[in-house]
């Protein structure tokens, strides 16, 4: 690329002082992804307290902390209770036949392996200690670049395939590039939007997972990621067994830390789909003809699909919309191909199957919401897609040039521009029926040397909210934003800027609004 690669600092010193004022200044903020009981809650607290120490006692990036237990637990430490892999604390330190890192975390800090599953300073104070002995193992030299941690934090997902470790790690990246922030028990974390340019080392070379969308054998939303065969039972349903029953489930841990454990032949449990709670994701780790164990009953087993979900029983805040919308399309979708009835006599939680010892999927989760989406298929009440080449829909000024280079663009072509120190936005144009929230995706081609950290500027109703974008991977599909309050009418609503640290082409493609 013919662009000069710009320092972190000195974009950042370029924004103070020479950012113009115009209403679609590019302005750093993080994307708000709160609930109600944030009102009451403080910024400072135990857990914010918690990640400083922890930080600066192993010179770990503190919002790097924040991010990889945001993704793991919501923040939340379950009462010192296991995951389902045997994951412990807000940083989810795992103890189990393959997996030592708590142990591994207790000889670093000195600390008892019981501190470490029950007391969050102690917990986090060993997931930074991990970190920076992963990175030394592996010879990082960060120089305070918090991109310059990514293989580490691969690491630290204990993922034995590294396509599963990318998925982790892009996982808390993406954190970073939307930025945060949360409720924890009466305290706010907050993780600012930031820019990065993830040094992915030799998990650059491992498959992306999110890119994979096309790959499931039965359902043509999905991902394929085989799990062990030691963990489930081959067959040939329907001919031998009939398949009557969806079985729902949660998780109790992350999303790719469930595909890593159904891949661990230990592990002996797996389920035919998985789906991440932000977005909906969907991976498939079992052949619907094959049979999943999930349900804790042979004969249910048999005779079922199991559709794990992201999150854990005990906390609201995993069950999204997109992954309410995503799983009921999924379930519609096995109820047509094999004649199950749409009904909950025949989409069943974990806790009804005859001899569960299993809660899931537990108080909070929305089952009359669940089960509309089913039978209505899920569906929005209004969307809108805006391509670059959309008449009246799309502004950008003779420093965007247009390609066709890529075979993942949407539509015809697309729009490039090489990254500067200076705000000169692409717009997406959109008539917003009404004010309230609404769900942002883009599409992007994604090309190794294109940019790694690519500004999406969304101008909400509280002023224009910055998110940072790896388009060097993910593309070919609609990627989340997130979720945003939009004032209703006809404006420029995303807008992709040229003003960032990373080198390369900066994309605007297409982008998706839907409420």
């Amino acid at each position: 690329m013919r662009t000069p690669r710009f320092t972190l600092l000195s974009v950042m010193l370029a924004t103070l002082l020479t950012a113009p004022a115009a209403a679609h200044a590019v302005t750093v903020t993080a994307t708000v992804t709160t609930t109600a009981a944030t009102t009451s809650a403080t910024t400072s607290g135990p857990l914010n307290a918690a990640f400083e120490r922890a930080a600066r006692a192993h010179d770990v990036p503190r919002d790097l902390l924040a991010a990889i237990a945001y993704n793991e637990t919501h923040f939340d430490s379950h009462d010192g209770k296991p995951s389902a892999s045997g994951g412990y604390g807000v940083m989810h330190l795992v103890s189990n036949p393959s997996v030592k890192a708590l142990e591994k975390a207790a000889s670093l800090t000195g600390q008892r392996a019981r501190a470490l599953q029950r007391d969050n300073a102690a917990n986090i104070l060993g997931g930074a200690a991990l970190l920076r002995a992963y990175a030394t193992e592996l010879g990082l030299t960060t120089n305070g670049d918090i991109g310059g941690w990514y293989q580490a934090v691969a690491r630290y997902s204990n993922a034995s395939d590294p396509a599963v470790a990318r998925l982790y790690a892009d996982a808390v990246y993406a954190t970073l590039g939307t930025g945060l922030t949360a409720d924890a028990t009466g305290e706010q974390i907050a993780i600012p939007a930031q820019p990065f340019i993830a040094d992915r080392g030799a998990y650059a070379e491992a498959a992306d997972l999110a890119a994979l969308a096309a790959a499931s054998p039965d359902y043509p939303n999905a991902s394929w990621v085989p799990a062990s065969s030691s963990n489930y039972t081959a067959a040939s349903r329907e001919s031998d067994y009939a398949i009557d029953r969806i079985i729902i489930h949660v998780t109790q841990g992350s999303y790719a830390g469930a595909i890593s454990w159904f891949q661990n032949p230990s592990a002996q449990v797996s389920a035919h789909y998985v789906i991440r709670s932000n977005d909906g994701a969907i991976t498939q780790m079992v052949r619907d003809k094959d049979i999943a164990w999930h349900a804790g009953n042979w004969t249910y087993n048999t005779r079922s699909i199991g559709i794990e979900h992201e999150g854990w029983v005990s906390q609201a805040s995993w069950f999204t919309d997109a992954m309410y919308r995503s799983s009921a399309a999924l379930t519609a979708h096995l109820a047509n191909r094999y004649g199950i009835p749409k009904t909950r006599s025949y989409i069943i939680g974990h806790n009804e199957v005859p001899g569960a010892t299993h809660t899931d999927p537990g108080p909070h989760w929305d089952w009359n919401k669940y089960m509309g989406y089913v039978t209505g298929g899920g569906g929005t009440s209004w969307s809108t897609i805006v391509d670059n080449a959309t008449a009246g829909r799309f502004t950008a000024s003779a420093n965007w040039g247009t390609s066709t280079y890529s075979a993942q663009r949407y539509g015809a072509d697309y729009r490039f521009a090489d990254p500067v120190a200076a705000s000169d936005p692409a717009w997406f144009k959109a008539n917003i029926p009404s004010a309230g929230t609404y769900k942002v995706e883009v599409w992007y081609p994604a090309v190794s040397g294109y940019n790694p950290s690519t500004p999406f500027i969304v101008a909400t109703s509280s002023g224009n909210k910055t998110v940072y974008v790896d388009q060097s991977t993910g593309g070919g599909g609609w990627r989340s934003l997130g979720t945003f309050s939009l004032t209703a009418g006809d404006h420029d609503v995303v807008g992709v800027s040229r003003w960032t640290g990373g080198a390369g082409y900066v994309i605007a493609d297409a982008v998706r609004i839907s409420k």
